[in-house]
């Protein structure tokens, strides 16, 4: 018998030799089978018979082990973890001879780590950019930076000619990018401040998608990037009280065959989202707008630019409007219902050419924002500030004729009298819910079918996440998607308010896309 050499197997010899003779005697000798004999023997059997069992076990591995020897020292020296693929993917259990499959005795551990997705808005992952490096040929005298995209198609084309090494236009135009000439201006001066030389070769208006948002037409995406990315030749400024400024395209200072851009102040900046609020709604009645850094402009702080319309009817310098209309007579107007349904209006009704639809598309758009300047100019349905226009005009005390109040910004377009074309819509997000404008909804008693739609939906906010965060610009002026999110707030929440009005006033909801 061999001496145990292990802690355990000590314990149990030792025990073993205290109980099986004391269990002998005690079964053998005449003595009493008390109670505590019994127990202690029982426990005793129960002891050895644990034994046993683990002996049995250990004799069977033991065999297992001296069988495998070879082939575990062999895996040994290959790899410390033969087990474990590296490839990330599980191996497939061995095959036995006689068809069944031996399942190993192992956990299997992937070193591929997996990278959490992040909540993040359609079409906003941003691809790889590859690098593009264009040599801009050179002209003597003076100079000024223009970008083919601002001139007439024919134009562009001859750019193309002129300066070869250039990627064709329509190439560009899928990537973001844009070449660059340098052609003479005799009225401009060369590396002068009205110049802005873009730094990096990415667009300012992001679309990672396949397709821009469904909203926006092809035609809003080219004026967006030509507002965005487009060279600027020049200032100019132009009659408003607001200060804004004209940017021109080329060396003469003149819009027409090419487009030029409303420069205005970086606090009108709610109109880039008034923008996108428009095309949302399925109105398509403002302008495009886009946010802007320069540093020529505002110390180079975001400036809003919004395209420069020349199709628009002239407008009068008092109240910018093509319309001259007074709040007594737009409320005629409205219950006249000119040209619904396709009835011209009698001579004695006093109709103008815009349709009746247009005063809803405009109430409610004006009202979801808090726009004044066009329909309550004297700031009659709310509490002004002090930096509000209407006060610093004096114009608050007339509201006691409020139907002589002259309405404002009311213009169509030359060659479509019917529609409206709204401009200057600086919102105000500001404005608390028991001091909101109800007076433009005075007088409404229909609302267009689309835009309720939307506002009635789940998906108000998440088509604005899309639209606003095209303009790289606009949505890091506003702190991200934490500023943007803010904002969208304060629209769902008077969303509410309005088609709580609808149903409150039994207002109807038609189709209004004539």
């Amino acid at each position: 018998m061999t001496c145990p050499d292990k802690p355990g197997q000590l314990i149990n010899w030792f025990i073993c030799s205290l109980c099986v003779p004391r269990v002998c005697k005690l079964w053998s000798s005449r003595r009493p089978r008390t109670r505590r004999n019994l127990l202690l023997g029982t426990a005793c059997a129960i002891y050895l018979g644990f034994l046993v069992s683990q002996v049995g076990r250990a004799s069977l591995q033991h065999g297992q082990v001296a069988e495998k020897g070879p082939h575990r020292s062999r895996d040994t020296a290959e790899a410390s973890f033969p087990e474990i693929p590296l490839d990330g993917t599980l191996a497939p259990p061995e095959s036995q001879g006689n068809g069944s499959t031996l399942q190993p005795n192992v956990v299997y551990i992937t070193l591929r780590s997996k990278r959490s997705k992040p909540a993040n808005i359609r079409g906003t992952v941003k691809p790889k950019r590859r690098k593009k490096h264009a040599v801009a040929s050179a002209a003597p005298g003076q100079e000024a930076l223009v970008g083919p995209s601002l001139q007439p198609q024919g134009a562009a084309r001859a750019a193309d000619a002129v300066a070869p090494g250039y990627a064709q236009g329509a190439n560009l135009a899928k990537m973001g990018e844009r070449p660059w000439r340098l052609v003479r201006g005799p009225g401009v001066r060369a590396g002068g401040p009205d110049f802005l030389q873009p730094s990096s070769r990415e667009s300012n208006i992001r679309i990672y998608s396949e397709s821009a948002p469904s909203w926006l037409s092809k035609d809003d995406i080219r004026r967006m990037r030509l507002l965005a990315d487009s060279t600027v030749a020049g200032l100019r400024p132009v009659s408003s009280k607001s200060g804004a400024r004209l940017l021109a395209p080329g060396a003469v200072l003149r819009c027409g065959p090419s487009p030029c851009g409303l420069l205005k102040q970086p606090l009108d900046m709610s109109e880039v989202f008034a923008f996108h609020l428009d095309r949302i709604l399925g109105l398509n009645r403002t302008l495009p707008s886009v946010s802007r850094k320069a540093e020529f402009i505002q110390d180079g702080r975001p400036c809003p630019i919004i395209l420069w319309d020349a199709s628009l009817s002239p407008t009068s310098n008092d109240t910018h409007s093509s319309v001259k209309l007074t709040w007594g007579t737009y409320q005629q107007l409205l219950k006249q219902k000119c040209w619904q349904n396709g009835r011209v209006p009698k001579p004695e009704s006093g109709c103008t050419e815009i349709h009746h639809h247009e005063w809803s598309k405009m109430a409610l758009f004006d009202f979801l924002l808090q726009i004044y300047n066009r329909l309550d100019t004297n700031c009659c349905g709310f509490r002004p500030r002090k930096e509000d226009t209407c006060v610093q005009n004096g114009l608050r005390p007339k509201c006691d004729n409020q139907g002589s109040a002259a309405l404002a910004h009311i213009i169509q377009r030359k060659h479509d009298p019917r529609h409206l074309v709204f401009i200057d819509n600086k919102g105000f997000f500001d404005r608390s819910e028991d001091n909101l404008n109800f007076k433009l909804l005075e007088g409404i008693k229909e609302f267009p079918a689309s835009a309720v739609s939307v506002l009635k939906s789940q998906h108000l906010r998440q088509k604005l996440l899309q639209s606003l965060f095209l303009d790289k610009v606009y949505w890091e002026s506003q702190g991200g998607r934490q500023g943007i999110e803010k904002l969208i707030d304060v629209i769902e929440h008077r969303a509410k308010i309005l088609i709580t009005y609808i149903n409150a006033h039994g207002a109807k909801v038609l189709p209004m896309n004539e």
